[in-house]
């Protein structure tokens, strides 16, 4: 928007993008896409992937590409943490498994959640609790019986580290509140 209200804003932005970055401005979100969906299926091949939902856009948008390169191979966990707007989730469950028939399991950790937010007040802090709670209740979800791990997609797929766990190679990424960290051994 700043871009729209700024005096030939349009203007500035495309002459900096090409005249002092550099860019050659052919860039398309087609190509891009087409470029992520054949490098997901020769990374993924025939295994399984796990891609931990929050329920916002990042990983939203994460599993959609995924669904489209790999189809069924994917599984979803959307851990419901009950920070949504009001029937938010309810709208992810329907949108994953009705529109785009995505498989999905639901995981409503919204009391955990909630109990461990109370009375703090501190952003970082809470960053840290729904990080840290997102992940103990992800990794117990992909703990159990239900679900064949293979390979883990969690938000997007720009900024790739892989380590093996358990003998199962594994894609880690930063979580979807913005911290750096890894799956503990």
């Amino acid at each position: 928007l700043e871009v729209m209200h700024t005096p030939h804003g349009a203007l500035l932005l495309r002459n900096f993008v090409r005249k002092i970055v550099g860019a050659r401005g052919d860039w398309t979100m087609a190509a891009f896409k087409g470029e992520a969906i054949a490098k997901i299926r020769a990374q993924v091949g025939n295994g399984r992937v796990l891609c931990g939902l929050s329920g916002g856009v990042d990983s939203a948008v994460a599993a959609v590409l995924l669904h489209e390169a790999i189809g069924d191979q994917l599984t979803c966990v959307f851990v419901d943490h009950g920070l949504l707007r009001l029937a938010e989730a309810a709208k992810v469950l329907t949108l994953f498994r009705s529109s785009y028939n995505i498989p999905l399991v639901h995981v409503d950790a919204s009391a955990t959640f909630l109990a461990a937010l109370k009375g703090v007040v501190d952003p970082e802090a809470k960053r840290k609790i729904i990080g840290g709670l997102f992940i103990d209740v992800f990794e117990a979800e992909v703990g159990s019986p239900l679900l064949n791990r293979l390979w883990l997609n969690r938000r997007t797929l720009n900024r790739r580290d892989f380590i093996e766990r358990d003998g199962l190679p594994f894609i880690l990424h930063p979580s979807t509140f913005g911290l750096h960290f890894s799956i503990p051994s």
